[in-house]
């Protein structure tokens, strides 16, 4: 697999995602990035992400409500790569799965379609989306994720240490049902999915295992489940 997953997309830009998208763009004729914003209740993303891939790539929107599957699944074939920014992570879930896109994503990310995804879009690599400390505006029973990595993220790590205790102790509770790790991951923070292999890039992660002690990652560590 070939997913670099960030907690924001950069500092008042995407330049993250620009970064990481650009081997998979450059030297080609006419590349595309697939943009799939269903995690948002609006477009608010659309100018910004064409701005920032002008000259590098043409940005084809995936719309889940108005698109059909074919359709969708025409625009990841002509793909480079799929960019799935921030937003609520259970609306982007629930569309998914609703679209039946779910499967077709999932299917092609295994077999090494680049995924690039920030802040939702990381939380739904995970096999299920219950770390996400959004609120289940659209009551979704759709908890599943992409299963593209055995860790869960919580995405937006805050800096402060009491706000890092309530969420470790989300955590926790989310511990008492499921046996996957967590990777909480604070703003600036970039895990990269080679094959197998995770590892934290830059920025600040740490990882909560069941019945553990939260662990410290380092940069360029693997993480080992």
């Amino acid at each position: 697999m070939n997913l670099h997953l960030f907690s924001t997309p950069g500092k008042n830009d995407i330049r993250y995602i620009v970064e990481a998208s650009r081997p998979y763009l450059e030297g080609k004729e006419r590349p595309v990035v697939a943009y799939l914003p269903a995690a948002s209740l609006g477009d608010s993303w659309l100018a910004l992400t064409e701005k920032a891939f002008h000259g590098l790539a043409r940005v084809e929107t995936i719309n889940t409500e108005m698109m059909t599957l074919p359709d969708m699944e025409a625009t990841l074939r002509g793909a480079a790569l799929v960019y799935i920014p921030g937003g609520n992570t259970f609306l982007l879930n629930h569309r998914l799965h609703l679209s039946k896109l779910m499967d077709t994503l999932q299917r092609k990310v295994r077999a090494g379609f680049p995924l690039v995804a920030f802040s939702a879009g990381t939380v739904l690599c995970g096999p299920n989306i219950l770390t996400s400390a959004d609120m289940n505006l659209v009551g979704t029973s759709y908890f599943s994720g992409l299963k593209v990595t055995p860790f869960n993220f919580y995405v937006h790590y805050a800096e402060d240490e009491i706000i890092r205790l309530e969420a470790d102790e989300w955590v926790r509770e989310y511990h008492v049902f499921h046996e996957n790790p967590v990777i909480l991951l604070a703003d600036g923070g970039y895990v990269r999915v080679e094959a197998k292999k995770v590892t934290l890039v830059r920025g600040e992660a740490w990882i909560l295992r069941k019945g553990k002690e939260k662990e410290k990652l380092s940069e360029g560590e693997l993480i080992a489940v």
